[in-house]
């Protein structure tokens, strides 16, 4: 039976709003726009912060450029200041040693599942040494992520580092379409490749045989 993991994060959070806490997570992003599908379903239970540790971006100028509308974007889904950013140490030598003979493979094989763990690795750790409560990611807001790898890699994660993984499958319940809709009513920059170099190749192969089918 499939397991729904969207269902296990509200029975989650009904538990912490009943329990009166206001526990610290700590939400690993990739982006704004996927950003934008998820804080509003997190703010009123949690004191979030979202951490932007994402080495397989690339090149340098595209990492900064989505850290930029991530903090525009928090600056105004939450301008209280209740939602914090943080960004992460940029080495991205550690995911060109994990991608090592795995370039060719298509988008959402065992590439992406080692770079689903190494980020989510690093922010286990994090929250670990900063004592946060819960951590997440805002990765299975999209499509073309693996919800279920992602909340695997997340609960062993858990178990090894010793903080709470939230459950989550945020392109449930109008998720990822709600993400579009945010990105178009702030005006966010909305990339058309996951992050790495091996998926921006795959998309401008796909984009130049679109135009090559038009003609």
């Amino acid at each position: 039976m499939k397991i729904r993991y969207d269902k296990m994060m509200l029975e989650e959070l009904e538990w912490i709003r009943a329990s009166g806490r206001t526990p610290r997570l700590l939400l690993h992003v990739c982006c704004a726009p996927c950003t934008s599908g998820c804080l509003d379903r997190l703010t009123d239970t949690f004191e979030v912060t979202c951490y932007y540790y994402n080495p397989n971006i690339s090149p340098k100028e595209e990492l900064s450029r989505r850290y930029a509308e991530l903090v525009r974007l928090t600056g105004l889904m939450a301008p209280d200041g209740r939602v914090t950013v943080e960004e992460g140490p940029y080495d991205p030598e550690r995911f060109e040693a994990l991608a090592r003979g795995l370039e060719s493979l298509p988008e959402g094989g065992e590439r992406c599942a080692r770079c689903y763990r190494l980020r989510l690795t690093e922010t286990a750790r994090k929250a670990r040494e900063e004592g946060y409560d819960y951590f997440a990611t805002t990765l299975s807001v999209s499509p073309y992520k693996n919800a279920e790898k992602l909340n695997l890699i997340g609960a062993e994660l858990s178990a090894g580092y010793g903080v709470k993984w939230l459950y989550a499958d945020f392109k449930k319940n109008d998720g990822y379409l709600r993400s579009i809709r945010r990105s178009a009513e702030y005006g966010l920059y909305r990339q058309d490749y996951c992050g790495c170099s091996y998926s921006r190749e795959a998309r401008l192969i796909q984009k130049q045989q679109s135009r090559a089918d038009a003609e």
